[in-house]
């Protein structure tokens, strides 16, 4: 079988205090790969509707200037903004929204979350995550009850993030629904076509505005809304993610990136000289890493083929569950088996401390299938460690990835598969362009995908949904 590796090894006593300084450090970077992401350039433009059925698309993208040193959020002080996520789980969206909860948080808002939908029985990743909002001052309350319904009357905003959580709205508000409309900003991240419900989205056209995180993807809502239900999309602003500033100092500091080269290298067993392409998300087969592993196979053939010259290269695979052993998962270990590459090939389970593996790594491989995803928190994440990231050239990654100079682009679905490989040799056998794509990619996102980046461009939303609350109370 293919190895499966965790980062338990046994390592020098010396080493491990500054290895765990460095872990705690890097665990605070809580936007997990799991957001799910995949994704022009992108210019700080209007984009202008050309079809009437809808409002305008507001790009606040890359390439915003603003200094350092403000606070984009200060103008929240004092404010009250309820929170409401379909789900609290290790996965994108609601770690997303977790992480506007602790910048609101910083600036003196009052934060109420809302979880919309609990399991019955107690939950160690739900306690986990409540305790660290608690400990951040975010106040936590029952998704039902009367006050549930005061909190979004007298809340000055209230966030649902993701489409699901709109079913929040009639199940608990009930009549007071109209009332709430006007100040609801509807923070969406799907791309899948069966978000598309009536029952999640009737009220999207009402709300005081959409925040969506690529521009593809907001095209596709756009047009799915209107072809498929017959509905409006309300104005819609695009927003791009930034790297958290605990990250960028884990990414930016030679020592720490060392350090933990050297652990989760040995942990894998595989040498400091070795080339490791890892796939990191959440093992499904809309991330791909079944065709990974066949671009990753077909490289390795050519490899021996054209008596290529190369370090030895592994596949890794991070975001497996070895507690659920799901369907997919044992097609890509039975895979792994039968081509008999289980030497070059390893599963490390989901975390959410992405920082050790991207500093153990020599590329990065953004293989998410279909329309792709929204936007790809670790594509930036992988930037940020001057990783080359090859990528399928759908949803939001072709709004980060620079095809050519910070990376290569190739096609989802199984035509993507041998220009994967023929990407994967590329990379393998020319260090000048790795290292030149990897350095271009850290600029990338020092000048368009950093925290306070991101904070700007949310603060330009937050501020014109207030302002059309304030109105629609007159």
């Amino acid at each position: 079988m293919a190895k499966h590796s965790t980062v338990g090894s046994l390592i020098p006593v010396q080493k491990r205090w500054s290895l765990m300084i460095l872990l705690c450090i890097a665990l605070s970077t809580a936007v997990a790969f799991f957001i799910g992401a995949s994704f022009n350039s992108c210019n700080s433009v209007e984009y202008s509707d050309n079809h009437n059925f809808n409002a305008p698309i507001h790009s606040f993208q890359g390439g915003t200037a603003v200094a350092k040193e403000e606070n984009s959020l200060n103008f929240m002080k004092s404010k009250f903004v309820l929170m409401v996520s379909h789900e609290l789980s290790l996965s994108g969206g609601p770690l997303l929204l977790m992480e506007l909860a602790f910048l609101l948080r910083a600036v003196g808002t009052r934060v109420v979350w809302i979880t919309n939908q609990k399991p019955a029985e107690s939950d160690e990743v739900i306690f986990s995550l409540e305790q660290r909002m608690t400990d951040r001052g975010v106040e936590i309350m029952s998704a039902k009850g009367q006050e549930t319904v005061d909190a979004a009357l007298k809340a000055d905003m209230v966030i649902l993030n993701t489409a699901v959580a709109g079913k929040w709205l009639d199940a608990v508000l009930q009549e007071n629904v109209p009332r709430v409309l006007p100040k609801v900003l509807w923070w969406i991240h799907e791309m899948r076509g069966h978000y598309f419900k009536l029952e999640y989205v009737k009220h999207l056209p009402f709300v005081a505005g959409a925040m969506i995180d690529s521009q593809t993807t907001a095209d596709y809502w756009k047009n799915r809304t209107h072809e498929r239900l017959g509905i409006k999309m309300p104005e819609t602003y695009v927003v791009h993610l930034g790297n958290s500033k605990e990250l960028m100092e884990v990414a930016e500091d030679s020592v720490a990136r060392r350090v933990l080269r050297e652990h989760i290298r040995e942990s894998l067993g595989v040498r400091k000289d070795d080339l490791l392409f890892a796939i990191i998300n959440s093992v499904s087969r809309g991330k791909g890493q079944d065709l990974f592993l066949k671009g990753f196979y077909e490289a390795l053939q050519l490899s021996k083929e054209r008596k290529l010259k190369v370090p030895p290269m592994h596949a890794v695979v991070v975001g497996s569950d070895m507690g659920a052993q799901t369907k997919f998962e044992t097609e890509l270990r039975n895979f792994v088996a039968d081509k008999k590459i289980q030497e070059n090939v390893h599963f490390v389970n989901k975390t959410l401390n992405v920082a050790p593996y991207l500093a153990s790594i020599d590329f990065l491989v953004q293989n998410s299938q279909a329309r792709g995803e929204c936007f790809g928190r670790i594509t930036i994440e992988a930037m940020a460690f001057q990783l080359p990231v090859l990528g399928t050239a759908a949803g939001g990654t072709t709004e980060i990835v620079v095809n050519g100079t910070t990376g290569w682009l190739h096609p989802a679905g199984k035509e993507g598969v041998t220009p994967l490989a023929e990407n994967i040799i590329r990379l393998a056998t020319n260090v000048e362009i790795r290292r030149t794509m990897g350095t271009k990619g850290y600029y990338r996102v020092k000048e368009m995908f950093l925290e306070h980046h991101m904070s700007h461009r949310i603060s330009l939303v937050l501020k014109e949904v207030l302002q059309k609350a304030k109105r629609s109370i007159h």
